[in-house]
């Protein structure tokens, strides 16, 4: 299934049902009289979160959404039936912008949520609504209210636990595909990965959603390479595995880089906590790995863990620290 995170939709909710102009008229009945009932309401427009869902794509070819209009009232005081709501069903993650792109409207995080979009325009009254001691016999009935409508923009975050973060062929989806049952595209070349993964990590009796993101390089945050397009997917992890390429020469830089890029696009994503991973470490001797782990932690503060993805070297240890961060 292709993964897509953004989509522009038209939603509009239904118009309300025309009130009816009726009078009583019955054979030995003496005393007739308006009976024109309401029109019925519009039909809303509801979007609801769903947790078997993880991508936008169903928007890509089907952008328009038109809810069912109200019926329209009749005689002897019949209302109209209302009309028929529509349920637009959405990823979790799913946010809900104005047409700007700036103004959230609705931000679903939890499998279940349910909101009304659109509401459906009220039906009109009907002629017996305007019967009064001075007017026996109205005739004038409304028309419904017109329904709402927008153009908005759905864009997806991924709700994941642990996100993956590092320079292209860090190691992130070898690391993924080692850790879970996931299987990205793992290739030695830059933006393999075009598209964010995710996996479920099962680690002693207990279990945790893990990410790879995909596109940071320098400049991301003002587009360069794939952009900031999948920087906000990590606004929603507890904590980021920042993997580095432990055969690269300035691993230092390389670190350097991402971090600026996170401080850059905004949203606090430099105050996460961070663990940092030396990967590829089957491929250096004992001596660079001691020498390359006392550089990075001048620069990050942190312990280095040294793992390799491909033999499993240090890999559980890894993935204990990143479940202890997110259960604490």
């Amino acid at each position: 299934m292709k993964f897509l995170d953004e989509a522009k939709i038209y939603v509009k909710a239904g118009d309300g049902g025309a009130g009816c102009i009726s009078f009583r008229r019955e054979k030995f009945v003496e005393f007739g009289g308006p009976d024109g009932g309401d029109g019925g309401r519009g039909g809303h427009i509801i979007v609801e979160a769903h947790d078997n869902l993880n991508t936008l794509i169903d928007f890509r070819y089907h952008q328009h959404f038109k809810a069912e209009r109200g019926h329209h009232g009749k005689g002897a005081h019949r209302t109209g039936a209302d009309g028929k709501d529509i349920i637009i069903k959405v990823p979790v993650g799913t946010q809900i912008f104005y047409e700007d792109k700036d103004s959230l409207l609705a931000d679903f995080t939890t499998p279940g949520q349910r909101m009304i979009l659109c509401q459906g325009g009220m039906g009109g009254r009907g002629n017996a609504q305007f019967k009064s001691s001075t007017n026996q016999a109205p005739r004038r009935a409304d028309t419904g209210v017109p329904g709402k409508e927008l153009w908005i923009w759905l864009r997806l975050k991924l709700i994941a636990d642990a996100g993956l973060i590092g320079l292209p062929n860090a190691g992130k989806s070898t690391f993924l595909a080692a850790t879970t049952r996931a299987k990205p595209k793992i290739a030695d070349y830059p933006f393999t990965t075009l598209a964010p993964q995710l996996g479920v990590v099962h680690i002693d009796n207990h279990e945790f959603v893990l990410a790879d993101i995909p596109g940071l390089i320098e400049g991301a945050h003002e587009g360069v390479g794939l952009g900031t397009r999948f920087l906000g997917h990590i606004e929603r992890c507890h904590v980021l595995l920042h993997l580095i390429d432990g055969t690269q020469e300035d691993i230092v830089k390389a670190y350097q880089i991402i971090r600026e890029e996170l401080v850059c696009y905004g949203a606090e994503l430099e105050k996460k906590t961070e663990i940092v991973a030396l990967n590829k470490c089957d491929a250096l001797s004992a001596e660079e790995i001691k020498k390359k782990i006392s550089a990075l932690q001048k620069v990050c503060e942190h312990q280095v863990i040294p793992i390799s993805a491909v033999t499993g070297f240090r890999v559980t240890e890894c993935l204990r620290a990143l479940y202890g961060t997110i259960s604490s």
